[in-house]
């Protein structure tokens, strides 16, 4: 394999395009922060309950590994400016087609189009950077992804601003095609490096992929669609994810990972998946669970966000230098604490339970990455795509479970006589109850963890 994706050819301006790809992911994080902000609209205009808005966040959640996997393979083949034009048109197409929608069909597809934008930026914009900034890659990357929650704050601010002028949904849906366009126009008139061929595409391994994320995408819709009512039992789940990580212990195996490396890299995705819906599953319905409690769940949403991009960008030298099971065991404690705290306080004190929630959850994901890079060196960029992957993917699965459980505490409360904001109140609180059980289970997988860790990572493989 070629040392180097790219060749750096004459005209390449590495901070402008360093400058286009931070715009594409404000893009992306206003995305997720938006689409929080404008829940109990979408669920008011097209008569929406919780649980068909959850399968609406959740096909964000789709598109985003979909693409971060198989285009982040495919980079070396159709290089940083093509997956950065599929990221423009999947956005534009996903902005337009949302504001247009009709109802919950209309908002599955369109959603799907931005998820899919999203996961191409990154597919597109992490490689690229690391090519560019060779000597200062680690640096230049956390820069980058800083802009993810800085991203969110920039989009829940826009949203609670345009929501207390009264503009709708559709406006704050449309205010994102500003910086879309931006970055778009940037991508076709901005030399890009150019793309090598230095190694043939893998076919078998491609199709791996593809069958994977075929397989994990039929999964995620099973409960969608009524005609799929055979792969709706346990069994039939089971079967599909063994067959998944079957055609993924094949793919490592090729790739010179041993038996450890890989059991090793399934746990962590599987933590991965408990880690992240933690953080974005929460931060994803803050608007349907804090809403009607009196605080503004738009400000708690850049609170939250805002402190993770301060820590992130300060703590970094910080938590490379901490023993990386320790750092995510104190994630897992810290949050449950914050999440539990949410669910029982009032007033002032959701903002200080908030505050707690984001120290606790700032970490987790820069953390796992980590890990696996660190001590499951030999899968490579596969290893961490893959990690990404099933925490995004779990949130596919998770949204509209999340969104259930509101509908059922909503039903509970109204059914013993509660009234009002009461029961709104008490359909988010039934939700945060339930979501602290993600932290708790991982307190212990974590506290597991850092007992073996001399024997986990005393065989990590380095390639």
């Amino acid at each position: 394999m070629a040392s180097t994706t790219l060749t750096m050819n004459e005209g390449i301006k590495p901070n402008r395009l360093f400058l286009l790809s931070c715009i594409s992911l404000i893009v992306t994080a206003m995305t997720f922060a938006i689409r929080a902000g404008i829940l109990g609209q979408l669920s008011e205009e097209f008569a929406l309950s919780d649980t068909q808005l959850g399968f609406v966040n959740a096909m964000a959640f789709l598109g985003f590994p979909l693409a971060m996997v198989l285009l982040g393979y495919l980079y070396n083949k159709l290089g940083p400016r093509l997956i950065m034009i599929l990221a423009f048109v999947g956005h534009l197409l996903g902005l337009i087609l949302t504001m247009t929608a009709g109802g919950f069909v209309g908002l599955l597809i369109s959603t799907f189009f931005i998820g899919f934008a999203n996961g191409s930026v990154e597919a597109a914009c992490n490689p690229l950077i690391a090519d560019m900034y060779e000597d200062n890659k680690t640096t230049m990357l956390n820069k980058f992804h800083v802009w993810f929650p800085g991203g969110i704050v920039i989009g829940a601010v826009i949203s609670f601003f345009m929501t207390k002028m009264g503009l709708g949904w559709q406006s704050q849906i449309g205010i994102m095609l500003i910086p879309t366009v931006i970055y778009g126009w940037m991508v076709f008139t901005t030399v890009f490096p150019k793309k090598i061929d230095s190694e043939p595409v893998k076919i078998f391994e491609l199709l791996g992929l593809v069958v994977v994320m075929a397989l994990l995408a039929l999964l995620a819709l099973t409960d969608l669609q009524a005609k799929m009512a055979f792969l709706q039992s346990a069994g039939g789940k089971i079967g599909i994810l063994v067959l998944v990580f079957a055609i993924l212990a094949w793919l490592l195996a090729k790739r010179g990972n041993g038996t450890r490396d890989i059991v090793l890299l399934f746990i962590m995705m599987g933590l991965m998946t408990l880690t992240t819906t933690s953080e974005l599953g929460t931060q994803q319905w803050v608007e349907r669970i804090l809403g009607s409690t009196g605080v503004h769940s738009m400000v708690i949403l850049a609170m939250v966000t805002g402190l993770m991009a301060v820590g992130r960008f300060f703590a970094g030298p910080v938590i490379h230098a901490l023993n990386p099971v320790g750092v995510l065991l104190m994630s897992a404690i810290v949050t449950s604490l914050g999440l539990y705290l949410m669910s029982i306080a009032s007033g002032g004190l959701i903002y200080l339970a908030a505050i707690i929630f984001a120290v606790g959850v700032c970490y987790f994901w820069p953390t796992m990455v980590g890990f696996v890079s660190e001590y499951i060196p030999n899968s490579g960029a596969l290893g961490m795509s893959l990690l990404g992957a099933a925490g995004m993917f779990a949130l596919t699965f998770w949204n509209p479970v999340i969104g259930g459980w509101i509908d059922g505490a909503r039903e509970v409360a109204t059914a013993s006589g509660v009234t009002g904001d009461d029961i709104e109140i008490a359909a988010g609180r039934g939700a945060l109850t339930k979501l602290v059980y993600f932290p708790l289970f991982l307190v212990v997988a974590f506290g597991l963890l850092f007992a073996l860790r001399k024997k986990v990572t005393s065989g990590a493989s380095h390639g």
